[in-house]
């Protein structure tokens, strides 16, 4: 479980019987998880958009203390997954379909920008890596889901921003399973271009993944219920009452 401290072996240094002192865990290490654990929540809607919460409902679902929690919800605030509400608690963000299309278009440029100096910096050790994930993404393409890429796709980001050597935050993250062989698909020709060092491709390859997200904004607009958006909305029909 996370939070959980994890029994270490004693260390015993040679010709003498005490045990070293145990490490202390970086605090760092801590609110890096429990950040992950949070975003993972939010972006498998197991945290559903607009839902309220306090912050010690978010530590006895993470299992981590208050302070690795704060700082991590502070961070999540600062990306916009969050939103601080004093004397309320946290919400998680409701999603805005427009504000979120106006956002794409705004990072083509920076995704470019990031997988060009990927595709042109990358070491030997950052290509092989990215060859992995690949191998991985074709093999278990037919039989991948949405929350299996979703994890797949954090590491992809690590890799791009590692090899770019950039701070920028390249997210492409999904719900649901539809359409998850083709955001796989732009994923590959992104990776593919990036580790054979194909920097023109590479470019094309972003451009092609954000026109792919770009174009699901048309069928969320239409056929998703504003509820699965904003959980604190009221449902347009209620579900009848049964009498009992």
């Amino acid at each position: 479980m996370a939070g959980r401290k994890r029994a270490l072996p004693k260390l015993v240094e040679a010709g003498r019987g005490e045990a070293a002192p145990p490490r202390r865990q970086n605090r760092v290490n801590l609110v890096e998880l429990a950040y992950e654990r949070i975003e993972d929540l939010i972006v498998n809607c197991e945290l559903k958009p607009g839902r309220f919460l306090a912050i010690q409902d978010l530590q006895e679902m993470t299992g981590f203390s208050r302070t690795p929690v704060h700082q991590a919800v502070t961070r999540l605030a600062n990306d916009t997954l969050i939103l601080v509400r004093p004397r309320h608690g946290v919400q998680i963000a409701p999603i805005d379909l427009a504000r979120e299309r106006v956002l794409l278009q705004l990072r083509r440029d920076l995704e470019r920008f990031v997988i060009r100096l990927a595709a042109e910096k990358s070491s030997p050790t950052h290509r092989n890596q990215l060859l992995h994930v690949a191998r991985v993404l074709r093999e278990r393409r037919d039989g991948m889901t949405a929350g299996e890429f979703n994890v797949l796709d954090r590491r992809i980001d690590r890799l791009i921003l590692t090899a770019a050597a950039e701070p920028f935050l390249h997210h492409t993250h999904i719900k649901g399973d539809a359409n998850v062989h083709t955001t796989i698909d732009c994923h590959l020709a992104v990776l593919d271009a990036v580790a054979n060092r194909h920097v023109a491709q590479a470019m094309t390859a972003s451009d092609a993944l954000i026109d792919f997200v770009d174009s699901m904004f048309d069928t969320m607009e239409r056929e998703v219920d504003p509820s699965l958006l904003d959980c604190s909305l009221e449902p347009l029909i209620p579900n009848p009452r049964k009498d009992t």
